[in-house]
């Protein structure tokens, strides 16, 4: 099935659910949903421990997320669909709408979710509007209330400023370039982030699709609240920057200030 997953085929027996259930990440189904549904029921526990499940109809035309759609369930049916082409029935709601939702903002940031209640106030508020994403810095005491996520993160933050006409293989050089110059591997990046009036641009799309991460399109005043470490040309724009500040309004740390790579800007954090 390709480098993102490893699969093992097993034929049906009594009891094989309960086995694949403790020996699997994600489960991968060749049978009627129907039967799929009877087989998972005893053994679901709560949506963060539940192993993902998809099922497949026997002509191959159809792929259903059954359980833990957000955990990996709706990744391997998009997957199917691009290389099988086989439709991905996806039902839940943030996906089907073309929303992010948390789970996956917290995958992409290679984050746990410490307060894994928050979730339904999360994903359903994304249905209506963009949730900001920010960081706070201590030393602090934080309360939050039950619609607030908190995740713990690891990983890269690509800050990225890129002029107009950039295309997306000059923003994935220059990212490379930049994670070089850091010592670490561009595999480390988990995020690309840069400001909200470049989110539509299709190239840092583009870019951040051939690199497998997502983008976090950073709001004025997230990035106004920033110190950058240098000038930046964005004040023509009444920003104090974006690379430097993107980096700092989401990464604990600063690890690469701004370097510039012809006409993308890129500034790294964790």
């Amino acid at each position: 099935m390709g480098s993102k997953y490893r699969a093992d085929l097993h034929t049906y027996r009594k009891g094989i659910m309960e086995e694949l259930f403790r020996e699997y990440d994600t489960i991968l189904a060749l049978m009627a949903v129907g039967i799929v549904v009877r087989l998972v029921c005893p053994l679901l526990r709560d949506k963060w421990t539940d192993k993902p499940v998809v099922s497949v109809d026997s002509s191959l035309k159809t792929a259903v997320p059954v359980i833990g759609g957000h955990h990996g369930a709706n990744d391997l049916a998009l997957y199917l669909f691009k290389h099988l082409g086989i439709y991905p029935a996806i039902t839940t709601a943030t996906d089907s709408s073309g929303r992010p939702n948390l789970e996956g903002i917290a995958s992409a940031f290679g984050s746990e979710i410490v307060n894994r209640d928050a979730s339904k106030h999360i994903n359903a508020s994304f249905l209506h509007q963009d949730v900001p994403i920010l960081r706070l810095r201590g030393p602090r005491i934080v309360i939050v209330d039950e619609d607030v996520a908190v995740l713990k993160s690891s990983g890269l933050i690509a800050g990225l400023g890129a002029r107009k006409g950039a295309t997306a293989d000059e923003i994935l050089s220059a990212i490379r370039s930049a994670t070089a110059e850091a010592g670490r591997d561009v595999s480390e990046v988990k995020v690309i982030a840069t400001s909200e009036i470049k989110s539509c641009d299709p190239e840092i799309s583009r870019a951040a699709a051939k690199l497998g991460v997502s983008v976090v399109y950073l709001p004025d005043d997230a990035l106004n609240a920033q110190k950058p470490l240098t000038p930046s040309r964005a004040s023509m724009l009444g920003l104090s920057g974006v690379a430097e500040p993107a980096v700092l309004a989401l990464a604990q740390r600063m690890i690469l200030p701004k370097k510039v790579y012809g006409r993308v800007t890129v500034a790294l954090g964790e």
